[in-house]
């Protein structure tokens, strides 16, 4: 039997796909448009991804789906993403990811989100001012 707690070295497609709620066909296209995320391959040719490329999926796709970025806009952002800040957040930032027994992905929103929703919306204020 399979020890739930320890977390994995590498993810399949199928399962970031479930992680982070992208479909697989925007996971490979994503991969042509943005330099920053080339998972690996195992010998059967099937991709394996890691910690850190899960965590730069959910940066992407927060920058396109939740910022409203266009694909050049946050290939601008990326250049200068470092994945260590990323993974420096407190506990309480982070977006916590638990695998329970039947594969049953449960996904918490977190403050960094709320925080960064704010931010735009006065960086919003402030233009309409302008």
């Amino acid at each position: 039997m399979k020890d739930l707690s320890i977390k994995k070295l590498y993810y399949s497609i199928s399962e970031v796909s479930k992680i982070t709620n992208i479909e697989q066909y925007v996971l490979r296209y994503w991969e042509t448009e943005f330099e920053q995320l080339k998972p690996q391959k195992n010998r059967a040719g099937n991709r394996i991804y890691t910690n850190k490329e899960i965590q730069l999926i959910l940066h992407i796709k927060n920058l396109l789906r939740e910022r409203k970025y266009t694909i050049e806009g946050a290939k601008k952002i990326l250049e200068n993403y470092a994945p260590e800040k990323v993974l420096q957040t407190s506990d309480q930032e982070k977006e916590i990811i638990e695998v329970g027994e039947p594969q049953v992905v449960k996904r918490v929103k977190t403050t960094l989100q709320s925080d960064l929703e704010e931010v735009k919306s006065l960086l919003e204020l402030l233009v309409s001012k302008l």
